[in-house]
């Protein structure tokens, strides 16, 4: 039986069935070719509006293919993870990585949280280690850590004994208070018991965290003693060990702050990932690793057998490189009024690239594996002439240890599994976390995280597939990982602004998914959903002139619509009614509402005319050489211990700040209110050629308006939810300015 158990497969791969959705998605791809070859024919009847719409129009229609190209075969895999336990005495060593840059920006109780979490996966002890990277060097964090430790000793033994879901405890103690699974005296106690110290730990790390220092800095706190934010060495603590190799015990837990200097390029999260690739080399070299952000805990215990379905059963080995989980949010707040739950994107869109060459790589809740990350591609039978010592140094460093346990992984050699001796390697540790390591070597060039852009996630993907390889979408029930979406408009922009400037920063490198369609193994409907993404930033402009060309037409007299009774009226007409019809069959088919809908609609076109405007000028001045790239942590926050903010009356309000993000929205606002006033009031130029007012343009600039109500209720709003005087100045003499050159254009 045990024997029949095992031979049956680890996972499923289910095409889904979307020949509905592909027709009406064909249909708004013939409606937009329709609109763009009746623009051609008219361009002699018509001045510069026409040919800005018709602009305009291409692009987006450029865009809908690389939709459709990427929706076309949806797939989703089911996993097995009970058959997976008959092999447990089989099951790989995981090593899981936590990354955290500012204990401001990322409060410590987030990352210990996290960090807890994985400590209690349900998997064997003995073969997991967790290695944290701080790169704020921060001994506040280390404090954490070490008070988190002494926590996980009772937390990881009583959340296998009651078979708790929710294993973060700030997650599990703010629900029920008692778990509907167990209510015998003896779990009560050891709960009450729990949420004690649980709150203990909290209070501990609140009141370290109001200190100066967190505590006195000696012993293992030494390091940190007069310790400079990008300026010290590097620091590796081992702050757990399990020494005897227990499966139901603690996993190993090691601190990392790599070696930064004021000269030497430390890469940002990249640089960061390299080194706990080197250190977890170094210390136990398992052969799957994991990596989370530091907001990101487990939400289901077994996520990584789920994972493993996939890793050990897949039959071709280069289908599957890593096993990516989709990212999702806890406190999501209702309708989502910030657009950032991304679930009809990930329903749809994600699915769908698993159907070509496999799920980006998005930076957190990622199963790696090592010998990928090393840079192995899927036809190398063995290394191919990379395991000589000269070749290993040269592509490695200069570690011997390292590149001994490097070529063990690539040689396919089986790594110890026994009990390993951390604290002896810590000095190796060290050396591999220096910031000089890397130089001479391939990392972050062929191998590693990939240099080069501030979505370094994106940019390992790629390169990663750019190989051969394929990836693959791992989406269990409950969900594996949960994080904090930002909330307020200033987080979200920050957030959409560095990823729109990572991606397009892609397109300009070697790694750019044109190049590796042409002279790699990127398969070329895989390129085209690559560029899907990477586009982005480049998107704003199309986004922002189409958005001022109603206000334009209004103030000038001219048109970029047919005339109402004109029968080609019919094609924008049925554009706008089938597209808007079926992205809201998408959200209601996910179990949203119209409200989500609308606000997703809404905060796209703001996000488009922000964010992503400031990204793509970020690469424009850093291809001219103006300006290099930051990277911009965003705002972490931990919910409160009550629930959720929907009990704020001003949860869900877009939130400003002086920044001058804000100003191309309030600009286009205040555009198209003044051209529908002109419109009104009849006080508008009578231009050659002009048709008087149209009615389609004036809709049109309403709809514009509508998508901007964020920012009309902040013009009259105060506070934080109010847009600051400053932006509305400046965007009211671009308005002006915008209304003076319409009407010399069109008296011209």
């Amino acid at each position: 039986m045990a024997n029949h158990t095992t031979s049956l497969p680890l996972y499923e791969r289910v095409a889904r069935k979307n020949s509905i959705a592909r027709a009406i998605e064909l249909g708004i791809l013939s409606l937009l070719l329709s609109l763009l070859v009746y623009r051609v024919l008219s361009f002699k009847d018509h001045g510069l509006s026409w040919v800005l719409a018709f602009l305009c129009e291409s692009w987006f229609a450029f865009v809908w293919i690389l939709t459709v190209n990427t929706k076309w075969n949806q797939v989703e895999y089911k996993t097995y993870p009970q058959r997976l336990l008959q092999l447990k005495p089989e099951l790989p060593p995981v090593d899981m990585f936590v990354t955290t840059a500012d204990p401001i920006l990322e409060p410590p109780i987030l990352t210990v949280n996290t960090v807890l979490s994985l400590l209690a996966v349900d998997y064997p002890a003995d073969k997991l280690a967790c290695y944290v990277s701080d790169d704020g060097g921060s001994p506040l964090t280390f404090y954490s850590l070490v008070e988190a430790s002494k926590f996980a000793n009772l937390w990881v033994p009583f959340c296998k004994k009651y078979s708790i879901q929710v294993r973060a405890p700030f997650r599990y103690f703010s629900g029920e208070s008692v778990s509907s699974q167990d209510t015998s005296l003896q779990f009560q106690q050891e709960w009450k018991m729990m949420k004690d110290e649980y709150e203990q730990l909290s209070q501990k790390i609140e009141d370290a965290a109001k200190r100066s220092t967190p505590c006195e800095l000696t012993g293992d706190f030494a390091g940190f003693l007069n310790i400079q934010r990008g300026n010290h060495a590097s620091i590796v603590k081992v702050i757990w060990e399990n020494k005897e190799g227990n499966e139901n015990g603690v996993p190993h837990l090691v601190y990392i702050s790599r070696e930064k200097r004021p000269k030497h390029p430390h890469h940002f999260k990249a640089g960061a990932m390299n080194v706990l690739t080197r250190v977890s080399g170094v210390m136990t070299n398992a052969p799957f690793m994991l990596n989370v952000d530091c907001d990101m805990f487990v939400n289901n215990p077994q996520s990584f057998q789920h994972a493993m379905c996939l890793l050990l059963g897949m039959k071709n080995e280069k289908d599957c490189a890593f096993v990516q989980y989709p990212q999702y949010f806890y406190d999501g707040l209702k309708d989502d009024p910030f657009g950032n739950q991304l679930l009809v994107l990930h329903e749809y869109l994600g699915h769908g690239i698993v159907g070509i060459q496999g799920p980006f790589y998005g930076g957190t809740g990622c199963f790696h594996k090592r010998k990928v990350i090393y840079g192995l591609s899927p036809d190398d039978e063995e290394s191919n002439g990379k395991l000589s010592d000269q070749n290993l140094q040269k592509y490695f460093g200069c570690s011997s240890k390292f590149t001994k346990s490097a070529a063990e992984v690539l040689s396919r050699l089986e790594t110890s599994r026994g009990p390993h001796d951390l604290l002896s390697s810590v000095e190796a540790a060290s050396q591999v976390a220096a910031c000089g390591y890397e130089y001479g070597t391939a990392w972050g060039k062929e191998m590693g995280w990939i240099y080069g852009s501030t979505t370094e996630d994106v940019l390992t993907g790629l390169t990663i597939h750019g190989r051969g390889w394929k990836s693959t979408l791992c989406t269990p029930t409950p969900r594996a990982f949960l994080g904090c979406a930002p909330s307020g408009g200033p987080a979200t922009m920050t957030q959409q602004k560095r990823w729109a400037t990572g991606l397009l920063e892609i397109l300009f490198t070697r790694k750019s998914p044109l190049i590796l369609a042409l002279k790699g193994k990127l398969q070329f409907r895989q390129c085209l959903a690559y560029l899907w993404i990477l586009l982005w930033g480049l998107r704003s402009v199309p986004e922002l002139c189409y958005a001022t060309l109603p206000a334009y037409c209004i103030i000038t007299g001219s048109r970029f619509l047919p005339k109402v009774g004109e029968p080609s009226l019919l094609i924008p007409v049925a554009l706008f009614i089938t597209y808007n019809l079926y992205t809201l069959s998408e959200y209601l088919r996910t179990g949203l509402s119209v409200r989500a809908w609308w606000n997703n609609q809404r905060i796209w076109r703001i996000t488009a005319m922000t964010a992503w405007l400031f990204g793509a000028f970020s690469v424009v001045l850093k291809l001219i050489g103006l300006s290099e790239m930051v990277f911009e942590v965003t705002q972490k926050e931990k919910s409160s211990i009550n629930g959720s903010d929907d009990d704020n009356a001003n949860a869900g309000s877009f939130t400003f700040n002086e920044s001058p993000i804000f100003i191309p929205a309030t600009f286009v606002l205040l555009a198209n209110l003044t051209a529908l006033v002109i419109g009104i009031i009849g006080f508008r130029p009578v231009a050659h050629g002009s048709d008087g007012l149209g009615i389609g343009e004036v809709i049109f600039s309403s709809c514009v308006v509508l998508c901007l109500w964020a920012f009309l209720k902040g013009l009259f709003s105060k506070g934080k939810y109010g847009i600051p005087l400053s932006t509305i100045y400046k965007s009211g003499a671009l308005a002006l300015l915008f209304v003076h050159l319409s009407r010399w254009i069109s008296l011209g």
